[in-house]
């Protein structure tokens, strides 16, 4: 499978969200299939190929060069669970008002607002594409809310 198609390979229910991230090894396995649909590839030399080490990251074969399959996502060195960051991101694409740091705080049970903020700092920053161009002529929006009671 090259590419996750929608509507099949994402969850489609809050149910079934939970159903198929109930733990960190589940949202791994997840984030491995997305980065890497057809297996690993080394992201420093590009071969096909390596193994797991028993930290769980990948050493390539060809360059011998290690690497974990959260490295250069908003993931990387994170110290929340996957499983908290998961629904940190069901909760942020989901939210028909959005969310703000300390309703993600609340509903996740997040120990600090710090962490929250951070984390949707983290989210909202892979919304933004670098060198993107400014939208022109008329922009049709189905449904907007700004503020917020």
């Amino acid at each position: 499978m090259v590419a996750p198609l929608s509507g099949v390979h994402y969850p489609r229910s809050t149910a079934e969200f939970q159903a198929w991230f109930r733990t960190d090894a589940d949202c791994l396995d997840y984030l491995e299939w997305l980065r890497w649909p057809e297996g690993f590839v080394c992201p420093e030399c590009s071969h096909a190929g390596g193994c797991r080490l028993a930290d769980g990251r990948f050493q390539c074969a060809g360059c011998g060069g290690r690497t974990s399959t959260t490295a250069g996502t908003i993931f990387d060195r994170t110290r929340t669970p996957l499983t908290v960051w998961f629904s940190a991101c069901w909760l942020f694409a989901t939210q028909k008002d959005g969310v703000s740091a300390l309703s993600l705080q609340r509903a996740l049970e997040i120990g600090s607002y710090q962490t929250a903020w951070a984390m949707l700092h983290r989210l909202r920053s892979v919304l933004v594409r670098p060198g993107r161009e400014r939208l022109t002529g008329t922009v049709e929006v189905d449904e907007t809310f700004i503020g917020g009671e």
